[in-house]
């Protein structure tokens, strides 16, 4: 991976510029403030993940609605207000979990240096120590830091700028653009549903009412259909979950993949990938488990560096769910 990069990212999406503000993220951005910061993220994440093996799928989740919204700035960290919704509170946010992990892991930093690490950098540094934990002996992809933490969270942005589990190709390919992303980082961002669950009602629909005609998603694999059948049994439910990736819900690997081109993508989003010829390319090169892991930290690095807020913008949280 590269030792150090300078990252300024300017986005203009839905007509609202992003945050861009001159100032860039480093490799050792706390070095001087607080050494010893990296470690003790890493550290505290570890310890949880070791007693909760479903933390790397919802610190990845976390870390991807966060960046895809307002960029990496914690916003997505924020609690609603009397007067103000959160980002938190939309739909596709609802089912996120591990925001009280995410506090204490930032209360754990704050002890040692108060008013120093933001909980932009806490929430990427813990996703990508928590989904490397029991994979590799070294970090699975750099996070660059010195990001600094928004004090704006609204869920009418989340509502507009989260990918949807029900999305067609065009629509993913125009999401991923709108965040200066291309179709190799669609795929290779999708592998992250290797890990984690899905709810039923984030794909029913295929199952039971996939043309409004109670019909069937043809493009789903019959077999595993049926047994999905077996776990979401109404459009109506909302609570039930499945692991996204059949046989490997929580280890960390290119499976996903494998189980794509068996029909076996469990949104529509997922099917979607294999639609377009180019995407399918990227599919088929990521069978290669070597290549998943170099590219997945390719884009997971250009994801993290989405509208961050840096030198004087935004603020360093003392508590990721409340402004200053």
């Amino acid at each position: 991976m590269r030792s150090q990069a300078f990252i300024l990212v300017c986005m203009v999406v839905f007509g609202v510029v992003g945050t861009c503000h001159g100032g860039s993220l480093k490799k050792g951005f706390y070095n001087n403030t607080c050494p010893n910061a990296e470690a003790i993220i890493k550290n505290a994440t570890e310890k949880r993940v070791a007693s909760d093996p479903t933390l790397p799928a919802r610190f990845l989740r976390m870390h991807f609605h966060d960046c895809f919204v307002r960029g990496c700035d914690a916003s997505v960290l924020l609690n609603s207000t009397t007067n103000k919704t959160a980002e938190k509170d939309a739909i596709p946010n609802l089912t996120l979990a591990g925001f009280d992990v995410i506090d204490d892991i930032k209360a754990e930093v704050e002890k040692k240096c108060p008013n120093v690490v933001s909980c932009a950098d806490v929430l990427a540094l813990a996703a990508r120590d928590a989904v490397s934990f029991k994979v590799s002996q070294t970090p699975l992809w750099e996070v660059l830091t010195g990001r600094r933490d928004s004090r704006v969270s609204r869920i009418s942005e989340a509502l507009a700028n989260l990918p949807s589990p029900f999305s067609n190709f065009t629509t993913l390919v125009q999401n991923f653009a709108n965040k200066g992303l291309n179709v190799q980082d669609l795929v290779v961002l999708s592998g992250g549903h290797t890990i984690g669950v899905g709810h039923c009602n984030a794909f029913s629909n295929r199952l039971y009412n996939f043309t409004g005609n109670g019909d069937q998603d043809p493009s789903l694999n019959a077999k595993y259909a049926t047994f999905l059948k077996t776990q979401c049994q109404s459009l109506s439910d909302n609570t039930t979950f499945v692991v996204m990736d059949p046989g490997s819900g929580i280890t960390f690997d290119n499976n996903y993949y494998v189980t794509l081109k068996q029909n076996k993508g469990l949104f529509q989003s997922d099917a979607a990938l294999l639609t377009n010829k180019s995407s399918r390319d990227v599919v088929d090169k990521l069978l290669d488990s070597k290549e998943f892991f170099k590219e997945f930290a390719k884009s997971m690095e250009k994801m993290g560096a989405i509208g961050v807020l840096t030198g004087n913008a935004g603020e360093i949280r003392k508590k990721c769910y409340v402004v200053n």
